[in-house]
């Protein structure tokens, strides 16, 4: 016999609301790509501090000016950054063993520092039972004093402990070079090759960029996550004439403006002055809304040097400032003013000659579209301008300032993603309705935290997806279109973007 409901009569219905939250990506990811001491080549590695490059990169390197600028990023508050390391003709340390070889996890004379690289025999009796070519493998690292030891690894190749897999998988050190033979090794110390290793040459604009099919160079970022700004640190002399200006640049906005982030662009070494800059700015042909500059560079203390100051670029320090002020106050604030210090600077200078700009020089080059680096008393070093390359007066962007354009772009990239749940919705008045739903009150809390201009909720934006934007022809097409207006910080007026989403496909 069933016994009665405790409450007869009372159903309380489970209503799905149909909101599907949309939160927002994070907007100061910063991507590096320049050389380093060590560490994985033409991969993307993500960190979040300055320890974490340290151990997979090396650290401060002479020849790597990209190992000073992550240094300053987190100096100045970034919290995550995505390192591309790439070289040229770096090749690295191998050991000779009198049963097989290994090589250094990655090329350059890093690898000579590895030590006491030992082959033992001493393993696990019940292990010799089931594989009897098992055998033990050490490594030290003389830099960094770290050591790696791998117990009971196989020589069979179809072993779930076969030495070449533990290797690739586990081993920050050491890589099995060329085939491992399939008995025993015998034990022993591996001796290093000598002239095996090397740094490889300074890098070029090709080594930079490198090939967007086998996503080598800046395109390794294609298989990063996100990123929001991209810094390329001066890997040649710096001056305008070199190929960071007239080649890499080029292509890193181009990939920019693809991916939705922003370049931040370095004063070249031989622009000494402000009329310098002014005569020449137009010559970059960099004018994009996705690119900032900024002049001058700065002096920092050098601990390779003995704490001597030595001139570097300014991306990195820069990219740690907008990410503080991300994360202090939201995209949407300049990362300018007198909250926007640069800490570990000690002062300004281009080609070694200090600079120390006036506000009448100020005055002359913000309106070109250059943010300008000032010291002022008893605030030191600070940013003081927040426009892209296409902020220059004469030119009236919308896209004038540059947490206008961040503020878009990251608005753009959360709704992509956000809304990528449409796919295989029917592209009807059912699923614009829930769009609507969705985005407005992403929208909406971007409102309440003071992102948008206005009063009202109405006077700071507006989501329109509905059959005007939407046309038969794009149903057929399987495309959802989405118009979303909001009014900047700055004085302007709306911002429309449109975004594009698949719809209405059918599973298979």
């Amino acid at each position: 016999m069933s016994s009665a409901p405790a409450h007869p009569g009372v159903y309380v219905p489970e209503t799905p609301s149909g909101v599907r939250t949309i939160a927002g990506v994070p907007t100061s990811v910063v991507a590096f790509v320049g050389r380093a001491k060590r560490g994985p080549v033409d991969e993307p590695v993500t960190i979040s501090n300055y320890g974490d490059f340290e151990r997979i990169f090396g650290g401060l390197w002479r020849q790597s000016s990209m190992s000073y600028s992550v240094c300053h990023y987190f100096l100045n508050g970034g919290q995550t950054a995505v390192i591309v390391r790439v070289d040229n003709g770096a090749t690295p340390a191998t050991f000779a063993g009198r049963s097989f070889s290994l090589q250094a996890a990655s090329p350059g004379l890093w690898g000579e520092e590895l030590k006491n690289i030992a082959i033992t025999l001493e393993v696990d009796p019940d292990k010799i039972k089931k594989d009897s070519r098992v055998f033990n493998i050490s490594v030290t690292d003389g830099a960094t004093g770290t050591v790696e030891n791998f117990f009971n690894v196989s020589a069979v190749e179809g072993s779930t402990r076969f030495v070449g897999r533990v290797l690739e998988e586990e081993s920050h050190l050491i890589r099995v070079l060329g085939k491992v033979p399939q008995t025993r090794p015998l034990k022993g110390i591996l001796s290093l090759d000598a002239n095996s290793a090397s740094d490889g040459s300074p890098l070029t604009a090709s080594n930079i960029l490198g090939d967007p099919n086998t996503r080598t160079g800046i395109y390794a970022l294609e298989k990063a996550d996100i990123f929001n700004l991209l810094c390329i640190p001066s890997y040649n002399d710096g001056s305008s004439s070199g190929d960071l200006y007239a080649t890499a640049y080029p292509a890193a906005l181009k990939f920019c403006l693809d991916k939705r982030a922003v370049l931040l662009v370095d004063p070249p070494s031989n622009w000494t002055d402000k009329d310098t800059v002014m005569r020449n700015l137009d010559s970059l042909n960099l004018q994009s809304e996705n690119a900032a500059f900024y002049f001058p560079r700065i002096r920092v203390a050098d601990p390779l040097e003995g704490g001597k100051a030595r001139e570097f670029v300014p991306c990195g320090a820069v990219a740690g400032v907008i990410a503080r002020t991300d994360g202090q106050r939201g995209v949407w604030k300049a990362p300018a003013g007198i909250d926007a210090t640069l800490a570990g600077v000690l002062g300004l200078s281009v080609g070694d000659q200090n600079v120390i700009l006036t506000d009448g020089e100020n005055g002359e080059l913000n309106p070109l579209g250059v943010n300008c680096l000032r010291i002022f008393p008893a605030m030191g070093p600070i940013v003081w301008g927040a426009r892209t390359l296409k902020g220059a007066d004469r030119l009236a962007s919308e896209w004038k300032y540059l947490p206008v354009r961040r503020t878009a772009l990251f608005i753009e990239e959360t709704l992509y993603r956000g809304t990528q749940w449409a796919v295989f919705e029917p592209n009807d008045e059912p699923l614009w309705s829930q769009i609507r739903l969705n985005v407005g009150a992403f929208m909406h809390s971007l409102f309440t935290q003071g992102a948008f201009q206005g009063p009202t909720p109405k006077d700071a934006y507006f989501v329109k997806c509905d059959g005007e934007t939407t046309t038969q022809d794009d149903v057929n097409k399987g495309i959802v279109n989405v118009i979303v207006g909001f009014a900047p910080l700055r004085p302007a007026e709306f911002i429309v973007l449109k975004i594009r989403q698949l719809a209405g496909r059918v599973a298979t």
